[in-house]
């Protein structure tokens, strides 16, 4: 970890979890050093080991506030987040064992594609959700922002999948040689038409009040005791609600998929347990260092002494689940994943589709995806090395278990 400060120029310092300077994208160090000017911030701003440039703050970033919140330090896709679970049933036990569809991990993952709506696929049918039922009954707390209304409709159709991007399902083996599996993914479009609803009413505020906070920052802010600040944090809690149901719904789908195919062709039973469902874009009201703050995480999971986590690597590598420090250097925070080495494009324009496809099979992972021409996203290679993030946070989490790729399904 080294630290960015200079007193004549930065209100508060920047902690960095890399070895060094150079490792720092431009991109990002830009966006932390606005953020060291911002005046309400309590604390340093810390980039975490996976930190890369994001809109107005860097992901893998966590910041403090006090009495203020900051849409764009919440992120488009509010509530992202991890679950995770054991089945208690050995890898090679199911991929040795050959159907109709393959064997047994390839069935699994085939009928997951056919079971959990991916990309830009919803539901045909409303779906039912305690989470959307509940903000109906309360619609007392939603109705001043109508242009938001629509989000609850559609909902019901988007509650239990998956989405695109760096989202997926996967089938895990850990070092033991035990199948686990991991889902990543959020609010869908709900918690993205959230952000940019309040940061559009925020830059309008902020203007009127003259802030002292740039406009080309893209860091307006809401205090939390005004009318606006209250309504985002109604908005953001019912779309952190959201995505934690919608994980909860695909792994009861994962599950239920698992049950049946282990079922039919093996006598093993599986026992689910030491469940996860975490998210890593949020803010929350915590106390540190004697004070009520604002924390804010984009791309960062809390990780208090004794609290389990999960931290996703890439599509085809190494991916853990750790306890955490409570270390306050870092507002008891981790890293969310690996970080990306390659914008999107980027990656497109230095891996192709077939590299990366071989790449998995070499590896022997099983890979579920309807539309391959956009894989070279998702390569292994446009991440960082998931084994270099966990050294640089030994300080943040400790490993509990290390899990390998078998099978995946992408958007």
């Amino acid at each position: 970890m080294f630290v960015l400060y200079d007193k004549e120029t930065m209100k508060i310092p920047v902690k960095v979890w890399l070895e060094n300077e150079k490792e720092l994208e431009a991109t990002c160090r830009e966006q932390a050093l606005h953020l060291a000017n911002v005046p309400f911030l309590q604390g340093p701003v810390c980039l975490m080991p996976d930190t890369h440039a994001g809109m107005g703050m860097p992901i893998g970033g966590v910041i403090a506030s006090e009495d203020v919140i900051i849409p764009n330090a919440v992120g488009v896709d509010i509530g992202c987040g991890m679950a995770y679970t054991e089945t208690g049933i050995r890898a090679d036990d199911i991929r040795q064992i050959m159907t109709g569809n393959g064997n047994l991990v390839q069935a699994i993952v085939g009928d997951i594609m056919r079971n959990v709506p991916v990309g830009f696929a919803h539901h045909k049918q409303p779906m039912p959700s305690y989470v959307l039922d509940r903000a109906l009954d309360e619609m007392d707390k939603y109705e001043k922002d109508g242009e938001l209304l629509g989000q609850l409709d559609a909902g019901y159709f988007q509650i239990g999948t998956l989405g695109g991007g760096n989202h997926f399902i996967e089938l895990q083996e850990d070092d033991e040689g035990f199948l686990s599996v991991m889902i990543h993914s959020g609010s869908r479009h709900f918690g993205k038409s959230v952000c940019d609803y309040f940061h559009q009413k925020a830059r309008a505020l902020n203007q009127k009040w003259y802030s002292q906070v740039p406009d080309s920052y893209r860091l307006a802010f809401l205090p939390v005791d005004s009318p606006e600040g209250q309504q985002y944090l109604n908005w953001m809690q019912l779309s952190m609600d959201f995505a934690a149901e919608n994980r909860e719904k695909m792994m009861l789908a994962v599950k239920a998929i698992l049950e049946k195919w282990i079922g039919k062709y093996t006598e093993l039973s599986l026992n689910f347990s030491n469940d996860i469902n975490c998210h890593h874009n949020y803010a929350s009201l915590e106390n540190h260092k004697g004070k009520d703050l604002w924390v804010h995480r984009k791309g960062a999971v809390e990780a208090r002494n004794g609290q389990l986590a999960v931290i996703p690597g890439a599509m085809g590598s190494y991916s853990y689940v750790v306890m955490g420090l409570g270390n306050e250097e870092s507002f008891c925070s981790s890293s969310h994943g690996a970080g990306r080495r390659y914008s999107r494009k980027g990656a497109m324009e230095v891996f192709t589709c077939e590299e990366v496809i071989l790449d998995l099979e070499r590896r022997g992972v099983v890979l579920g995806k309807k539309g391959k021409a956009d894989v070279a996203e998702e390569s292994r290679f446009a991440y960082k090395d998931i084994e270099t993030v966990m050294d640089n946070q030994k300080d943040l989490v400790i490993p509990v278990k290390r899990l390998k790729t078998i099978g995946v399904v992408k958007g």
